[in-house]
């Protein structure tokens, strides 16, 4: 009995989930639709489909972010659904407890967010790498997240050199708008660079579409150009590379070389952790949703529970998303930073619900 129960019980919750998908997603892709098509209509190469394309890119990131949410209205939804049908009802006569319905609906907001982590993750740093080339491959010189690109500096052959871009692909190794400032011991500019692209080659930097230009002379047009580097690949993209364009699997091996360049690690670490996390903050989200959704009402849940239980699950994000900041920028270590806000609200959760059923 428990197992055909469970089962239908599952499939409900599988259901509710997923439309709430579709209509987010359908939301989702008509709004960015509409701010990406007026913010990239002056670019030479920007058509309709073009826009569309970038869109699609940008869902799984944006959809990732809203998981949580998806995972607390879903579970509303369903229970309050089999509450005013009476099926909770006779559950509860057939002398089933509430955490025996409940294992379902925990099951599925569990493997809800594996999946989120192992499919819609990587395809969501997928899509924003790819975007970023189109965003550059149609003649964009602004980057989304330019402000947080930092600059390189190198210093081989006596020669101390700055090189900064507006926009960064392949985790770092061609970087887009370069400008490459040199100095002379002395620490006075004596030649700057401007590329249009710069490729981290076996020793060199191949600059493509260069100006050149130099203290009392006039500016000089190349084709291309070699800057000297003793920077390795590897370097680079841990320099350049930011924690949330990372898929998840590729998460412990960037944070060992990080390391092995003497980089800090939070935000990667972080990042790590709050991915591991994600099934059990969904599982949290569900206790959540359990607390106010489980007192019988045929025809309207009281406005005020509801309210208090979709407030509840954004008090959680937002001191989810609050704490994480603080991990990744060093204040709180980051296995605390991504599992204290989880742990702690599973164990609100799970009292309350005691309280309520069990006296």
């Amino acid at each position: 009995m428990m197992g055909t129960l469970g089962r239908y019980f599952f499939m409900r919750y599988v259901i509710t989930t997923f439309w709430f998908l579709v209509g987010i997603f359908s939301l989702v892709f008509i709004i960015d639709f509409s701010e990406q098509a007026s913010r990239l209509a002056n670019l030479p190469r920007y058509s309709i489909s073009g826009a569309l394309l970038m869109t699609a890119l940008r869902i799984p990131l944006i959809l990732q972010q809203t998981i949580p949410f998806v995972a607390l209205f879903s579970a509303m939804a369903a229970l309050i659904s089999l509450n005013r049908r009476y099926e909770l009802v006779v559950t509860r006569a057939a002398g089933i407890s509430v955490w025996q319905f409940l294992r379902p609906f925990i099951l599925g907001s569990f493997l809800f967010g594996v999946l989120a982590v192992v499919a819609l993750n990587p395809l969501a740093a997928w899509g924003t790498k790819r975007g970023e080339a189109l965003l550059a491959e149609w003649g964009s010189t602004r980057n989304a997240d330019a402000g947080s690109i930092p600059w390189l500096r190198q210093i081989y052959n006596g020669t101390d050199t700055i090189i900064g871009a507006r926009s960064v692909q392949d985790n770092g190794t061609t970087l887009l708008n370069v400008t490459v400032i040199h100095f002379d011991p002395q620490g006075t500019i004596i030649l700057r660079q401007d590329a249009a692209s710069a490729k981290l080659e076996d020793g060199y930097w191949l600059l493509n579409d260069v100006t050149e230009t130099r203290n009392g002379q006039l500016p000089q047009r190349l084709k291309t150009a070699q800057l000297a580097t003793n920077l390795k690949p590897e370097f680079v993209q841990e320099r350049l590379a930011k924690a949330d364009s990372i898929q998840f699997f590729d998460l412990p091996r960037k944070i060992e070389v990080a390391r092995s360049f003497g980089f800090s690690t939070n935000g990667m670490e972080t990042q790590f952790h709050s991915m591991l996390s994600l099934p059990l903050l969904l599982v949290a989200m569900t206790l959540i949703a359990a607390c106010v959704s489980l007192k019988f009402s045929r025809f309207n849940q009281s406005r005020s529970v509801i309210l208090g239980g979709i407030l509840s699950g954004f008090v959680l994000y937002v001191v989810t998303v609050l704490v994480k900041a603080f991990g990744s920028s060093g204040i709180v270590p980051p296995f605390v930073a991504a599992w204290l806000p989880v742990v702690v609200a599973m164990a609100l959760g799970s009292t309350i619900l005691l309280n309520q059923e069990d006296g």
